[in-house]
């Protein structure tokens, strides 16, 4: 670990993000913006890369924008590192956030091999977007550094980062979190963890009821979506939404709040989100959803 006497209240000086996909290069991102020596990992050489390129698009678009300056761009580059090897990527990292797939196992197996590696006074901090904190940390050594940290796509645009904390979750480390989180540039909520948190029970509530007025007819896609940007000041339409997230991912999230949730009816998947995962519209990422993205 570093010198604490030097950083910030938060003591974060090198941060390891786990996936270098759609939001673990964003996550990667920012906390390298914050001055973090951060290093992203992934299964092969070639996914880091991408993600890594994609961070720099990121950057080269803000430049152009006039929101990033080339000096910053050049020392969020410099604190940036990329590699395959997971106990590379963790070793004296003081904060670890995993952007894995949505599914229990993978995560705990995840953290369980980091736990192995790194220090008991590592945080450990997960993106997940409805799995329980408490049962993600069950099988780790020191459970009480396990935290949820989700953030929100795309990563370096959108402030929200919203905090769950876990039945073991310490104290200490939710302060640790608060101070870091403002320091990337991020507006926090804490939750307590509940299934679907605060935000994708919400969200993905909406959403479901709006493929269900897709379902039943009720008015186009694009009509659904401009209700409510306009009628109701949403930033996005749900249903466009749902594509930038993944119709699988929301489908997996939803099977499994149906089950958690008492009285979780609501949560039942509609058919038609069934049929379109089923038939491989998954979104933005497959190229067609409820819109056409080729």
């Amino acid at each position: 670990m570093s010198d604490s006497s030097t950083l910030p209240n938060d003591a974060i000086a090198t941060v390891a993000v786990l996936g270098a996909g759609t939001m673990g290069h964003g996550i990667a991102q920012v906390c390298a913006m914050a001055g973090c020596a951060t290093r992203l990992q992934d299964l092969g050489a070639e996914q880091v890369e991408a993600g890594l390129a994609r961070i720099a698009k990121n950057l080269d678009k803000g430049v152009a924008r006039g929101k990033v300056s080339e000096e910053q761009k050049a020392s969020t580059l410099a604190k940036l590192s990329g590699t395959p090897d997971l106990a590379e990527a963790v070793r004296g990292a003081d904060l670890i956030i995993e952007a894995a797939p949505e599914k229990l196992e993978i995560k705990r197996d995840l953290f369980t091999r980091v736990a192995a590696v790194v220090g008991d006074d590592a945080i450990l901090g997960t993106n997940t977007s409805s799995l329980s904190i408490t049962d993600i940390a069950a099988p780790i050594p020191n459970p009480s550094r396990v935290i949820g940290l989700h953030f929100f796509n795309p990563v370096h645009i959108m402030k929200l980062l919203e905090i769950v904390v876990g039945k073991q979750t310490s104290d200490a480390v939710l302060g640790r979190m608060r101070a870091f989180s403002e320091r990337i540039g991020k507006q926090a909520i804490v939750v307590q963890d509940a299934p679907g948190f605060a935000t994708s029970r919400l969200g993905l509530v909406i959403g479901l009821e709006a493929i269900r007025m897709v379902e039943q007819g009720v008015a186009s896609p694009e009509d659904i979506d401009k209700a409510m940007t306009l009628g109701y000041g949403f930033p996005m339409g749900p249903l466009k939404l749902t594509d930038l997230v993944g119709l699988d991912v929301r489908l997996s999230i939803a099977e499994y709040l149906a089950g958690k949730l008492e009285q979780g009816e609501h949560f039942n998947p509609p058919q038609l989100l069934r049929d379109m995962v089923a038939e491989g519209k998954l979104g933005k990422k497959s190229g067609q959803g409820f819109y056409s993205w080729e």
